[in-house]
């Protein structure tokens, strides 16, 4: 697959996390692929998502995505010493709360990670597509 394939989409409000959102729903999430660089308030996950914008659900793709400004992460019901476990990503959610915004993803067995940002600055980026 050549890179003009690969998307690259960042979201500064609602409706871009939302479309970030309806990309990534179903992708699978290995909870070793998860990390928070406090000192850098970037939160990251990397997925494994179908190609979904393409209508091509056959096409797999490594993808990350990176959220900024993230100054707090919360987690429920997520087993973090257990790195080989995967989870499915559902969608992900956003509320402004007083002067934050409060980003929810949402995951399978409802499993949720919470984020606390300043603002919204979420960005998704295919890295290279999942070969058989």
């Amino acid at each position: 697959m050549d890179k003009k394939y690969l998307a690259k989409i960042i979201a500064t409000d609602h409706e871009g996390l939302n479309l970030i959102s309806a990309y990534c729903s179903g992708a699978k999430v290995k909870i070793g692929n998860i990390k928070h660089l406090s000192s850098n308030k970037v939160f990251l996950l990397s997925i494994e998502r179908k190609k979904v914008e393409l209508d091509k659900d056959k096409i797999r793709i490594n993808s990350i995505c990176k959220f900024d400004f993230v100054d707090k992460v919360k987690s429920k019901n997520i087993n973090q010493k257990n790195n080989e476990l995967v989870m499915e990503l559902i969608a992900i959610d956003c509320l402004k709360n007083k002067d934050d915004f409060e980003i929810n993803l949402i995951f399978d067995n409802n499993a949720h990670i919470i984020l606390t940002a300043e603002t919204i600055e979420v960005r998704l980026e295919d890295q290279n597509e999942i070969k058989d």
